[in-house]
């Protein structure tokens, strides 16, 4: 399948991690956390790991951990339509299509749950027609924009002839929980909210990038390490420390079956400066440059970072038919998620 556009987008809201750390110490949290976790917080958000700014949809966002779940239910379910549907319309006035043309939407999150999903809320929104088929891939974490390009190939292997959009947008400052858990702690200072979305054919656009070889590896034995679950009605992310290595381990093992023909860049999802650490020297020489700009400029964004990280990688407008770039994504499951972009 073929890309015909690309386009991101997040919200206006954009704090620096010091203007975070200034909310922290106006808010109550010096009574719910104890002093090691106080200085954990403070370590992390006045320290260089590699987050300049992030950027949250939820309105109150200065009393975020505070809010009941039923407030954050709420602002996921507005805010998340709302993000998606501007990265898609962008998407859209790139690829010079009316949204009525599009016959598939795909829309993968994590930060929350509707029923209907997004889609219905972004095809209404959107004005998509009537019989356009909607489908909304939940629970894949961090690692979900890449296994949902491969759900929009199956449909266009299914349906040649058609257009078919594929958002990835999370709103993690709607899943944002604060305890003494030092991963916990850590959550609260990487993750950011942001939408990315693309636009498919069959048939190549002027540059004919293509989406190929996918390849994916799950690791159930470490699904405790990194997940969700529910705490008061609220999301609570699990993050133990050793998910960088993790993470490292699974990507070796795609990137050691990746396939004969070269690869020029790598992409990864920027999951956290640590994280890019532990993959650095799995894809050597190939540098994660692309990757740490994303994770600087918007934080984790969990699912829609490594999409970030490839507009960020194809600013250079010469296609290279030489190799291709390896995109690579990583979550909860423990799985991650591979497939090539080239032009050939």
């Amino acid at each position: 399948m073929f890309l015909h556009a690309l386009a991101t987008a997040v919200p206006p809201a954009t704090f620096s991690q010091a203007e975070c750390w200034e909310i922290a110490q106006r808010s109550n949290l010096r009574q719910r956390l104890s002093k090691r976790s106080m200085l954990i917080l403070r370590t992390i958000l006045n320290s260089e790991h590699g987050i300049a700014h992030r950027h949250f949809a939820v309105p109150d966002v200065e009393n975020v951990f505070d809010l009941p779940a039923d407030a954050l239910n709420t602002a996921f379910r507005l805010e998340a339509p709302l993000l998606a549907g501007r990265a898609l319309a962008a998407a859209l006035e790139q690829a010079g299509i009316r949204a009525g043309e599009l016959d598939a939407l795909l829309i993968c999150t994590c930060t929350g749950y509707l029923c209907p999903g997004l889609t219905s809320y972004v095809a209404e929104q959107l004005g998509l027609r009537s019989d356009a088929f909607l489908q909304d891939l939940v629970g894949l974490g961090c690692g979900a924009a890449i296994p949902a390009l491969r759900a929009a190939g199956h449909v266009l292997a299914a349906q040649p002839n058609a257009v078919v959009a594929c958002v990835a947008v999370e709103i993690c400052s709607a899943a944002f929980y604060l305890d003494d858990d030092p991963g916990v702690i850590i959550s609260a200072c990487l993750f950011s909210d942001g939408a990315a979305a693309t636009i498919w054919k069959a048939t190549p656009a002027a540059v004919p990038w293509r989406a190929f070889g996918f390849d994916t590896l799950h690791v159930p034995a470490a699904r405790d390490l990194l997940r969700f679950e529910q705490r008061d009605g609220k999301l609570r992310n699990r993050l133990h420390r050793s998910v960088p290595e993790v993470a490292a381990g699974a990507v070796r093992q795609l990137w050691d079956r990746r396939g004969a023909h070269p690869i020029t860049h790598v992409v990864a999802h920027p999951g956290g400066r640590d994280v890019l650490n532990a993959l650095a020297p799995v894809v050597v020489p190939h540098r994660l440059d692309a990757s740490a700009r994303v994770l600087r400029d918007h934080g984790n964004m969990s699912s829609p970072s490594v999409l970030f990280a490839l507009a960020e990688a194809m600013k250079d407008p010469s296609p290279q038919a030489e190799g291709d770039f390896w995109l690579v994504s990583f979550g909860a499951g423990f799985s991650a998620h591979s497939c090539r972009i080239g032009v050939r």
